[in-house]
């Protein structure tokens, strides 16, 4: 008989349907108010004239084209044939499963979860990582921690997801560009990982490496970002047990689009802190470099705590446009999980360190 405490195993049956997360018809999106609009068009701007910067108007412009018309690129597995995934329910598991979720946090549907993406290892549009991101395999994979560890390792994603019981996790997704998802997501808190590789007294902060392979991310071909992206949290961050590294939504296994087979979600953070098709977690003593801050420090810092007081520089975070909605809401302070994890910014200018 189970105890109190002990993982019990449930079949991927039993996990919450997509049909029972989103019952509803889904509403059309209207046009965004704010700048903000799908693919933000000064960001689009933005990134136009890096590459043009740093790899002249001609090659951009055939990168691009390449890009955006999808070749070199496939559409990934459809979304029925991927696996399903069972999880082990725990009392700790079920208090935070659903934590902090107000009861008009509706999770998106998951049509919208796959379909309206950031991915720009496979096009700038947010729908082509939907048609793209075929050439991904996710299997074999292998993650290495290494770093500031007593015990580095290299594990495969199969290894992993057996060492760890997957756990149903429902946060709300705010993207920096001012949209916003609820999506249910399937892993497994970072820190675990973490505790297994048992931190040196120098691990001050967690780096992360998604793969960087042109073959099966035709766009990394291009020079619109700094390849491979990186990412990186302060360990007390990646320690949180809010913070997860996720293998799967909807019951099933991650879709290549939303960063299969490992990804990283931190609910407190714009999105583009969730790093992608992760390869690497590396402990280190300093603060690790980040792809958008690298590519744009005064738009996009190093922390990118959720933060509706504190603007980008070209458009309002006071407000977001959610997925499959009508109107506008009005952004909370860290993204509404601020009872959970405003203590690790005491004294902390958020404005300065934004």
């Amino acid at each position: 008989m189970a105890k109190p405490g002990d993982d019990v195993p449930i079949r991927s049956s039993e996990i919450t349907s997509e049909k029972d997360y989103a019952s509803r018809p889904k509403p059309g999106v209207p046009p965004d108010p704010e700048p903000d609009l799908g693919f933000n068009p000064a960001r689009r701007r933005f990134i136009r004239n890096a590459a043009l910067a740093v790899g002249g108007a001609t090659a951009f412009g055939g990168a691009l084209l390449a890009i955006t018309k999808r070749r070199g690129g496939a559409p990934p597995p459809e979304l029925s044939a991927l696996p399903a995934l069972s999880v082990a329910e725990t009392p700790s598991a079920r208090a935070l499963a659903s934590v902090a979720l107000a009861s008009n946090d509706t999770p998106t549907p998951l049509e919208d979860i796959t379909t309206y993406n950031n991915f720009y290892e496979f096009g700038l549009g947010k729908e082509d990582p939907a048609f793209m991101a075929g050439t991904l395999r996710p299997r074999p994979w292998t993650l290495k921690i290494t770093g500031e560890a007593h015990k580095p390792e290299e594990i495969g994603i199969d290894d992993l997801t057996r060492l760890f019981p997957l756990e149903e996790r429902i946060y709300r997704m705010r993207c920096v560009e001012a949209w916003s998802m609820v999506i249910p997501w399937l892993g497994f808190p970072l820190g675990k990982l973490i505790e297994r590789a048992q931190p040196t007294s120098r691990a001050k902060y967690v780096a992360f490496k998604t793969l960087h392979d042109p073959e099966q991310m035709p766009g990394q071909r291009t020079q619109v970002l700094p390849w491979p992206y990186v990412e990186g949290l302060r360990i007390d961050e990646a320690m949180h047990p809010l913070a997860i590294l996720s293998v799967g939504l909807y019951g099933r296994t991650l879709p290549n689009q939303n960063g299969a087979p490992i990804r990283l979600v931190v609910p407190w953070k714009y999105g583009f802190k969730g790093i992608k098709s992760i390869v690497e977690i590396r402990l280190v003593e300093e603060e690790p470099p980040t792809t958008w801050n690298r590519a744009a420090p005064s738009e996009y810092g190093f922390y990118a705590n959720v933060n509706p007081e504190v603007d980008h520089p070209r458009w309002s975070q006071a407000s977001e446009r959610r997925i499959g909605e009508l109107s506008r809401r009005s952004t909370l302070p860290f993204n509404g999980y601020a009872e959970q994890v405003a203590h690790l910014y005491e004294g902390l200018d958020l404005r300065r360190h934004f």
